[in-house]
Parts: structure tokens; C-alpha cells; sequence
């Protein structure tokens, strides 16, 4: 696989205005302007995205309007979606810069020829799970700074080559567990670290279930545009099926997240968020569960995980409106989306830290907060080792759900202690010619 793209090529997919011929910006280290106007190209942070789905589309309306960055490549395996994206691209930089028909975003359908753009300094990858790594260790070897949607790779085994790559490169990664960058997850994890509860006991992570083990959707017609074998991709291949990857005009989430071949199901997805949120609290960020319980319907209500100083965080459970729950000697925390927070004592949350007190990282703005560390080359709110460890969490509940039995676990080694079976599902054997190394 040739990380090369011919000079041909590459003038042909640069950034050019039409009247002008004005050649795309590179990154030099600058501040962003705050008065709505363009910074200057050479100050400007350029951005290509790597998938432009749902999520990826708000992704780019919000770095459209943000006037330090300019986008200049789209990539995505359906054509309606990548050359619509690219329009709209266009046509925001052509009405900004008043220069008449802006030409200068690039369409892709193959990731690697993007990343090999030297004029592109980050990408935004938001792919469905089993692309994650593979993109995301592309643009790493490719000197690109990395916003990578959650959860941050697809198996554990990924999620260790990443870190390393990301290390070896010296690049940017943020996970995009914009619940980092909330005040109301900020306060509760900064009330349960500072010992505001005593001492914690259990956790309660309420989110869905495991993905189904088998893709069994009937053989339909793959639309018109749509490079299928490239959307499977490392992936065992499946005939197309519009549940996976429904037609661009669909307006929805689309269902691959829960089949295993290509997501994680609800442990993965909103997993992602909120074990990230209880790792936070518990101040275990570097590390995760020696031990992972499969419920028997007996003894153990719940999958149940277990860390080395004995807390215990439940798969469910806890209070009905709370995604993560902390219970200590002395009180708990509950915390959800939408500025939900409850504590008991009540009193709690309305208690300030003092100055000799452990304040948490904050942010009021994910993607913001990302442009910063890019521009500055300090880590983000979310870098690359904690959304492993995060997704080390979810993967390991999976394999624990898919083997039917409690597993235990090394976190400083990364492996499962004398389980050769469960080991082997670190990771799985990719479709030609797809592979991490």
C-alpha cells in the first residue's frame, strides 16, 4: 500500500480559487482571530475529514464557522456524500472570501491518498468503529494531528498501536468524549476525586448492551455510488444491507454499531462516554479493572468490573436518570447529559473547591479545545491513552459478554491472565490488504 500520490494528482486535488489560483495554506503556529474574520492562510489550521456521516456533518458546520481553520478534503466511500460535503465546503469558503466559485476542496474515496496531502495538517476521523485504527494510525505516520470520533478503536489491540504511533510521531489526538468539556460531568468527577462522598464503593454506568454476534441481514442492492467492498473493508465481508449503511438521504443513526464485525453495540457507543466519565472520577485514567464478572443470575446481578482496590463499577443500575453513579461512605453523585447532576447530600454540588483541592483539566469546548492543543502542542482534555483505556473497558465487557464468563485482567501488561481464548479476541485477522502493522 503506497502512502505516494503523484504530482498529478496532487495539483489536481490542492486548493485552488478559481480566479486567483491561489495555492492552499499550510500551519503556521498562530493564534485563531475572534472577530469572526478569517485568519490569514498562513495561520490557519487545515482540516480533512475522514468519513461524512451524521456526526461527521455537524462536526464540519462547526469547524466551517470557526475562522482559524479551513477545510480542504473530504473523504468518504459514498459518493453522494463526499461530493455533496464537498460542495458545501465550496460554497461557505467561496461566499466568505468573495472571490466567486471556490474550487478548493478536495473529494476522496480513499483515506490514505488524503493523509498523504503534505498541505493538510489534521484530520477529522469519523468512520464507522472498524475504520478507526486504520485511519486514525495513517494519519499519524502521515505527520497529521488526529480529532478521532469515540469509541477510539475498534478492538484493544488497535487502541495499543495507536498509542504508540501517536507517541512516535509526536501527534495530536483527541477522542471525541465531548463530556470531558462539560461542566456538569467536570463538577461531579471533581466532587467524588476531592473525597466528597468518603471513599468510593461502587459505580453505576447505565448504558446499552453488547453488539450481536452475526450480521444475519438479508443480500440487497448496494446503491448506486456506494464502494462497498471499501465500506467493509478489514472487516469479514457481508453482502450489502441498508441497515448497515442505509442510502445517503437517510436521516437517522445508521445500525452498524450493533453488529460486531463493525461496532461495539451500546457498550461501546454511549459506553464510551460514560465509563470515560467514570474512569474520571475514580482518577483511573492510566490504568482500568484487574476483573471483569459475567452475571450468572445468581451471585452476580450484573456485569459486574472490579478494580485492584476493590470498587466495583456495574454495567446498570444505580439511579434510573443517572448514566454514571458514584456511591462512597459518605453520599453519592449522579450525572447525565443535560446539565443533570444530583447529589446526597443535596448540599454537595453546590460546594466550591478550594485552592489546595484537585481541580480537573477544564474545557467548555471540545472541538475548540483540540484547535488549541494543535496550535500549542499541549495534550487535550481526551488524548490518546485514555480513550484507550476507556475503550479498553468497553472491549473487555464485550469479549466477557461474547466468551459467557468472567475474565481477569493485566492493565499494566494489557492482556488477560492465562486466557489464551480471550486473548485471541484482542484482536481479529483482517481482510486483505488491511492489517495495523
Amino acid at each position: 500500500m503506497s502512502k505516494g500520490i503523484s504530482r498529478r494528482r496532487f495539483l489536481q486535488r490542492s486548493a485552488l480559487f478559481a480566479a486567483g489560483a491561489v495555492a492552499a495554506p499550510c500551519l503556521v503556529p498562530g493564534t485563531a482571530l475572534g472577530n469572526g474574520k478569517a485568519a490569514a492562510a498562513s495561520n490557519r489550521i487545515t482540516i480533512g475529514f475522514i468519513g461524512i456521516g451524521k456526526m461527521a456533518k455537524g462536526h464540519l458546520g462547526a469547524f466551517l464557522g470557526d475562522p482559524g481553520v479551513q477545510v480542504l478534503a473530504i473523504c468518504d466511500v459514498e459518493r453522494g456524500r463526499r461530493e455533496g460535503q464537498a460542495q458545501r465546503v465550496n460554497a461557505h469558503y467561496a461566499e466568505r472570501e468573495g472571490a466567486g466559485t471556490y474550487v478548493g476542496c478536495g473529494a476522496y474515496v480513499d483515506f490514505r491518498e488524503l493523509c498523504a496531502r503534505t498541505d493538510i495538517d489534521a484530520v477529522v476521523i469519523a468512520t464507522p468503529d472498524h475504520w478507526h485504527g486504520l485511519a486514525a494510525l495513517e494519519a499519524a505516520r502521515n505527520g497529521k494531528d488526529i480529532y478521532l470520533e469515540k469509541p477510539m478503536t475498534h478492538t484493544i489491540e488497535e487502541g495499543k498501536a495507536l498509542v504508540k504511533a501517536v507517541r512516535r510521531y509526536g501527534r495530536i489526538l483527541q477522542v471525541g468524549s465531548q463530556q470531558r468539556s462539560d461542566t456538569a460531568f467536570r463538577q461531579a468527577c471533581e466532587l467524588v476525586r476531592n473525597g466528597r462522598i468518603g471513599t468510593v464503593r461502587e459505580v453505576f454506568v447505565n448504558i446499552g448492551g453488547p453488539p450481536l454476534p452475526d450480521a444475519r441481514l438479508a443480500q440487497q442492492a448496494a446503491p448506486e455510488g456506494l464502494d462497498w467492498d471499501f465500506w467493509v473493508g478489514p472487516a469479514p465481508f457481508r453482502p450489502y444491507n441498508a441497515e448497515l449503511a442505509p442510502p445517503e438521504s437517510f436521516d437517522g443513526w445508521p445500525n452498524w454499531r450493533s453488529y460486531r464485525d463493525f461496532g461495539g453495540g451500546g457498550m461501546c457507543d454511549f459506553g464510551a462516554h460514560h465509563f470515560d466519565i467514570a474512569q474520571w472520577g475514580l482518577g483511573t485514567d492510566d490504568t482500568g479493572p484487574v476483573e471483569v464478572l459475567y452475571p450468572d443470575g445468581k451471585d452476580i446481578k450484573r456485569m459486574t468490573f472490579v478494580y485492584a482496590n476493590g470498587i466495583r463499577m456495574y454495567h446498570g443500575g444505580g439511579e434510573a436518570r443517572a448514566a454514571t453513579e458514584w456511591v462512597g461512605t459518605a453520599g453519592r453523585v449522579s450525572v447525565n447529559r443535560g446539565q443533570y447532576l444530583v447529589t446526597e447530600p443535596a448540599s454537595l454540588k453546590y460546594e466550591t473547591l478550594g485552592p489546595g483541592e484537585t481541580h480537573l483539566y477544564a474545557s467548555d469546548n471540545h472541538k475548540d479545545n483540540w484547535l488549541e492543543a494543535v496550535r500549542t502542542r499541549r495534550e487535550p482534555i481526551c488524548p490518546v491513552e485514555i480513550g484507550h483505556r476507556t475503550a479498553t473497558i468497553c472491549n473487555m465487557g464485550n469479549i466477557a459478554y461474547y466468551l459467557r464468563r468472567s475474565l481477569k485482567w493485566d492493565p499494566a501488561k494489557e492482556v488477560f491472565v492465562n486466557d489464551p481464548e480471550a486473548n485471541r479476541l484482542l484482536g481479529y485477522a483482517m481482510r486483505s490488504p488491511w492489517r495495523i502493522a
